[in-house]
């Protein structure tokens, strides 16, 4: 009643001052939801153009806007409340209703074998949603969240069509043992996480700490990444289409010297042996066809004979609906990828197919379905070849052949690879993923579910390499073909009984797994086959070294688990879990182990004495520790094996076998990690601003370590339960609303990830120089010389003390006794670990306009490139343009003098080159969209329409100039040039 008394007064008042005055204003109200509740302090906004005319709502919902339009549209915000637009005329009064927003802290998160609100949360969960993983095209949806996931290090391994991705989450623990998370999708183990289609998933959780992992047990001990994809919704059928199409550019690939260039290290290196005093001695540095190639000019610069844009194009189309019973969700989609060489190549097919079925009252059933198909043409990288080859001469000779051998020499000519029937490297893989379930609902806090899931995978790899290739050089020919067969079973049944008793909330799940593993191959391989024509598809006509191999490998896992969660009066949060695994890839009596955790949190934010506060929207505290297990090593280092031996009775072969390198260990047992995790919630301004900290400490005991045995025992090595490793760390994640409610929107997300790894023992109190372990250090560092400099002119006599001269490497006399011994004057000089990585993610909207801005950041790594490695002092191949060697008139600290009689690899101390700071910051993504919806979207046959461009690692600065041609993201190696990728595409709703 009192909303229309209002709207009567406001009705007056128009008619009072439309007489007289020019111009005119909106008038009206807003209210809740039910129309009952007047808002206050609402924005209104009237968009015209770039600029934004606002208002606010007074104490009983109403408001006055000027205008001159006769028509137009307004808008209404209020935090906690959904965006509402409305159309006015002139005349008449608006009423606005607004309905309440979810809360973030009511969204409902993915955790192991269920789910909760983000308000209950009690360990260290990230929920990424599917929509945020679309917005970075790319072949792997993995790569789609670099950067974005606290505690999460993501890096591609190279740039080639069928690259994949490494993964860390909080850091590497075990030295021998994997380090890789554990992929759920669809409550499915599942490792071959490229085959997902980022436009299927619905969310991505990350889980990182003890307690959110425990209910995973050994599984989750390296971290666990769950994928739900998009199931159907009730309703009409709705169809999606999402395409997109670009190219790949080489990014920042080192360059190689140029003619000139070559020419003087060349002459530099025989002048330093007194062979070469000016341009009358080249007949000393080179040969007759050399200088002829001199004379004409012949270069080859294989680099742009080689590489060529690659493309990137992906398909899909999803349609999915159904009814109160029976809900279906269906996806088809094709990726190609053709990188930037010749030959290299990935088709990949993909189809997915989920459907939900309520059966009566009490049942529910269903079954999800994903096929892939890849179809993969490799080739080595040629570029190893081109970049050390002689680079003179004529690529072809005066019929169009290629030249194999260049100025006749016996370097073969890195295109050699391309000829027809010289090479081909395919791989066809075939996966399926399905799982059904039966779920057991209706009961008052009581539900049962039965889920299994089979992963059914195949593959054949065959490459063939002739005679004149890079990797035969003229040797004979030779084919390889392998195949594999596997299929992994994972049968898992969950109960679940929650139940409420005045402020007090508990839910109890538990749970049996069950995980059955089977895979056998063979390869087959020969040398001088019959035709270059039949490649790897006759190995039966090789001449030379026929073989024939066959492997099986089998492993299980048994599990059983309980988790009891528990609220009091929704802010005192308590979550205990116990899982027990059982593993057979340990040693009998050794195999099982029970892994706990607890967590708890507190909800400061929903005490009494928080009530009255202004500041905080959201403010809570979590406390986990637990344990987890890890027994990723190959199923069978248990036991002893036995290898094939050459071996004859009096000049007759007869089959002889003896150990293998590897011992087995019948004591072999867990790999035990335990957790602790202390982390703050936090929000202001109605979670306007909100984020997390965490801080974790992990203790890694038992190391599954690959020990080095003296080889007077007739054997090498043995895996044992030795040595310590600790990771601790902080993370960071902070989002903000910075512009809301106005014409122009701002969202900004940060990540921040500071992680510090460490060998804490071995397996005696020493380090291990042999393999590079070291207590106190990461497990993985440079142990090396110190590099000083070049030795200079006028310290000839300081030089000559530990018998070198100018032009040397001076590297640091580390116990000062005036000689430099690998004993005594190595040291650990870096890490390839990061001290921090980060993300900056921002997010503009204006209109249906929306702009995507992704920095990444890794710093404080040190790299040692191939390419600050490739330098040839005698001037025999080619070397990185960026060498900058030391002469008598260039007194440079970087590389020593060339010298004609000294490979790089015997001169003193030339390990210690190439050591250079990893750091860098790239622009990950720029995306510019728009959408066309509503009134934009002028069709009854379309529901939404977005058009956007994309371009995807588009500038990289790097701290050390000596990086300015190298993309430091792949650790150092030059095989396969990383890439950067320009696409447009569509998003399509029907």
């Amino acid at each position: 009643m009192r909303h229309k008394i209002i709207l009567t007064i406001l009705a007056l008042t128009i008619f009072l001052q439309s007489r007289g005055q020019t111009g005119s204003t909106v008038n009206g109200v807003v209210l809740d939801a039910d129309g009952r509740k007047p808002l206050a302090s609402v924005t209104v906004s009237l968009l015209r153009g770039g600029a934004a005319t606002s208002t606010s709502t007074n104490q009983v919902g109403e408001f006055s806007l000027r205008v001159s339009e006769q028509t137009g549209r307004i808008r209404a915000s209020l935090v906690g409340y959904g965006d509402e637009e409305v159309a006015f005329q002139q005349g008449q009064v608006v009423t606005i209703l607004m309905r309440a927003a979810q809360s973030e802290l009511d969204q409902v998160v993915v955790v192991g074998y269920g789910t909760v609100k983000k308000r209950d949360l009690t360990g260290s969960v990230v929920s990424v949603k599917g929509d945020e993983i679309a917005k970075v095209p790319s072949a792997n949806i993995i790569e789609s969240v670099q950067g974005k996931v606290p505690g999460v290090d993501i890096t591609r391994s190279n740039g080639s069509a069928s690259a994949g991705v490494n993964i860390a989450v909080r850091g590497n623990r075990s030295i021998t043992a994997q380090n890789g998370p554990l992929f759920i999708v669809d409550g499915v183990q599942y490792s071959n996480i490229q085959d997902i289609n980022p436009n299927d998933i619905q969310s991505m959780e990350i889980l990182k700490d003890a307690s959110s992992t425990a209910i995973y047990g050994s599984r989750g001990a390296n971290g666990v990444i769950i994928i739900t994809t998009k199931r159907g919704a009730t309703g009409k059928a709705r169809i999606d289409f999402n395409a997109y199409a670009g190219l790949n550019q080489v990014d920042r690939y080192p360059s190689v010297m140029d003619l000139n260039q070559w020419v003087s290290l060349r002459r530099e290196a025989y002048r330093a042996t007194g062979r070469w005093n000016s341009e009358a001695d080249d007949n000393i540095v080179f040969n007759d066809a050399e200088l002829a190639a001199i004379r004409n000019n012949e270069y080859i610069d294989y680099f742009d004979l080689l590489t060529k844009n690659g493309t990137q194009q992906n398909y899909q189309v999803s349609v999915s609906g159904g009814n109160e019973n029976t809900t279906v969700y269906f996806s088809g989609d094709y990726l190609k990828e053709t990188g930037i060489f010749e030959r290299d190549a990935t088709d990949r097919f993909g189809a997915r197919l989920n459907i939900d079925q309520k059966l009566g009252s009490y049942f529910k059933a269903g079954m999800q379905a994903n096929v892939t198909r890849y179809e993969i043409e490799q080739r080595r990288d040629p570029l190893n070849q081109a970049n050390k080859i002689n680079p003179l001469g004529r690529l072809r000779d005066d019929a169009g052949n290629l030249i194999l051998y260049p100025l006749n020499g016996s370097a073969i000519s890195p295109l050699a690879d391309l000829e027809p029937n010289a090479y081909a490297a395919q791989t066809n893989r075939t996966r399926v993923l399905t799982n059904a379930y039966l779920e057991l609902t209706g009961l008052k806090g009581f539900t049962a579910r039965s889920n299994i899931g089979i992963t059914l995978s195949n593959s054949r790899d065959g490459v063939y390499a002739g005679s004149y290739t890079i990797d035969r050089n003229g040797g004979f020919s030779q084919a390889t073909y392998d195949a594999d067969n596997s299929y992994l079973i994972n049968w898992e049944n969950v109960l679940t009984y929650q139940k409420e008793l005045g402020d007090h909330n508990f839910t109890l799940s538990g749970v049996n797994s069950f995980l059955l593993n089977r895979s056998d191959n063979i390869n087959a391989s020969g040398q001088d086959l019959l035709l270059d024509g039949q490649l790897f598809y006759a190995l039966g006509n090789a001449r030379r070294n026929l073989a024939t191999n066959t492997n099986y490998v089998m492993n299980n896992l048994l599990s059983f688990a309980g988790r009891l969660n528990y609220s009091f009066k929704g802010k005192y949060l308590l979550t205990a879990t116990g899982r027990w695994d059982g593993s057979s890839i340990l040693a009998k009596g050794h195999q099982w182990a029970f892994f706990p955790s607890i967590a708890a949190a507190w909800r400061i934010v929903d005490e009494d004495f928080m009530k009255n506060q202004q500041v905080f929207s959201e403010l809570k505290l979590r406390a986990t520790y637990g344990k987890a297990g890890n027994s990723a090593v190959n199923p069978y280092d248990t036991q002893n094996s036995l290898t094939r031996v050459a071996f004859a009775y009096d000049d007759v072969p007869a089959t002889g076998y003896t150990f293998s390198p590897q011992i087995g260990n019948p004591f072999l047992g867990w790999e035990i990690t335990a957790t602790s995790n202390l982390a703050l919630d936090f929000g202001f301004l109605g979670n306007r601003l909100n984020g997390s900290i965490d801080v974790y400490d992990s203790r890694t005991t038992d190391l599954l370590l690959n020990r080095g045995l003296p080889p007077t025992t007739g054997v090498t090595s043995v895996i044992q339960n030795v040595g310590k490793t600790r990771n601790r760390g902080v993370e960071v994640a902070l989002n903000a609303q910075v512009l809301k409610n106005t014409a122009f929107g701002w969202n900004s997300a940060i990540s921040f990830t500071s992680n510090r790894e460490e060998i804490v023992e071995l397996v005696t109190a020493d380090d291990d120089i042999g393999n590079g372990w070291f207590i106190g250090e990461p497990t993985q560092v440079f142990y090396d010389y110190e590099k000083l400099g070049i030795w200079q002119l006028g310290q000839e006599e300081e030089a000559a003390r530990f018998g070198q001269k100018p032009g040397d490497i001076r590297v640091r006399d580390i116990n000062g006794d005036g000689q430099i011994d690998a004993t005594n004057d190595r040291r650990v000089i870096g890490n390839p670990r990061p001290n921090w990585l980060a993300g900056w993610d921002n997010n503009f909207t204006y209109k249906g306009f929306d702009l995507n801005v992704y920095v990444f950041v890794r710093w404080g790594q040190m790299l040692r490139p191939d390419f600050l490695r490739r330098y040839d002092p005698q001037g025999l191949g080619q070397s990185t343009a960026t060498i900058d060697y030391w002469t008598p008139e260039n007194p440079s600290n970087d590389y020593p003098r060339p010298n004609s009689g000294m490979s790089l690899g015997s001169m003193l101390f030339s390990s210690s080159l190439g050591y250079v700071d990893g750091s860098f910051a790239r622009i990950r993504n720029i995306s510019l969209g728009y959408t066309f919806q509503g009134d934009n979207l002028k069709s009854k046959y379309l529901r939404s329409l977005r058009i956007y461009g994309t371009a995807r690692n588009p500038f990289t600065w790097t701290r050390s100039s000596m990086l300015k041609e190298y993309d430091p993201e792949r650790g150092g190696s030059e095989n396969f040039p990383m890439t950067k990728l320009f696409v447009f595409g569509v998003n399509v709703g029907f």
